[in-house]
C-alpha cells in the first residue's frame, strides 16, 4: 500500500485523507518534518494560502517541503495550486515553486461565484471529471514542461509537471477518485 500524506495545517485535509484511502493509499496526516520524512507522495489541500504559508513558517515546513517537491511527487489543489506555483500574482506572495505555472488568487471571484461543473480531461484520464471551484485561482501561464489535462473558461484548471499534480478544484469534494488514484499511479512510478 502507497504511503501518502495530506498536509493538515489547515483547510480540508480530512476530505483528501478520506478521497485517498477510497483510492487505496495508507494515509497520514503532515504536520510535522518528520512525519512529511515518512511519506512517498504529498497532498497540499485547498483552504487558505496566506495562512497555509505562515502555519508552514511557524511549524519549521517550508524548506523541508521544499526539499521534498524537489525529489517526491505533491498533488496541490486550490490553496495547494498557489503554494506550488513558480508565481503568485494579485497579490503577489511567496510560493514553493515547484510547478513552473503562474497562479492568479481568487481569480473565480467571491465565495458565492462559487460553482460545480464537468470538465473533459486528456490522457490518461482521458474522460469527464467532475470539479467543485470555491474561491479558485486562475492559471494564467504554464511553462514549457507544464502538460495541460483539463481548462475551464478558456485556463487550464489541471496540469502535471513531472511528479507533480495541480488542480484549482476540489478533487476531494466529490465521490469521483480518479484524481488520487492518478496520483497514486505518480507516487508508485519511481516519483518521475
Amino acid at each position: 500500500m502507497k504511503k501518502v500524506g495530506v498536509l493538515a495545517l489547515q483547510g480540508d485535509f480530512e476530505a483528501h485523507q478520506k478521497a485517498l484511502q477510497r483510492a487505496g493509499a495508507e494515509v497520514v496526516l503532515v504536520r510535522t518534518a518528520e512525519q512529511l520524512e515518512s511519506v512517498n507522495g504529498l497532498v497540499i489541500p485547498g483552504g487558505e494560502s496566506t495562512t497555509m504559508l505562515k502555519l508552514l513558517d511557524a511549524e519549521g515546513l517550508t524548506e523541508p517541503l521544499r526539499r521534498f517537491g524537489r525529489h517526491k511527487p505533491i498533488f496541490g489543489t486550490c490553496a495547494g495550486a498557489i503554494l506550488v506555483a513558480a508565481k503568485v500574482v494579485n497579490p503577489e506572495q511567496e510560493s514553493l515553486g515547484l510547478v513552473d505555472i503562474e497562479v492568479e488568487r481568487n481569480a473565480y471571484g467571491r465565495q458565492l461565484d462559487s460553482h460545480v461543473t464537468r470538465l473533459h480531461a486528456a490522457a490518461p484520464l482521458d474522460g469527464d471529471i467532475e470539479a467543485v471551484f470555491i474561491r479558485a485561482p486562475v492559471i494564467l501561464h504554464v511553462g514549457p514542461g507544464v502538460r495541460v489535462l483539463a481548462t475551464h473558461r478558456d485556463h487550464p484548471v489541471l496540469v502535471e509537471q513531472g511528479r507533480h499534480l495541480v488542480a484549482t478544484f476540489h478533487p476531494e469534494l466529490t465521490t469521483d477518485a480518479s484524481l488520487h488514484k492518478l496520483f497514486l499511479d505518480k507516487v508508485g512510478n519511481g516519483n518521475r
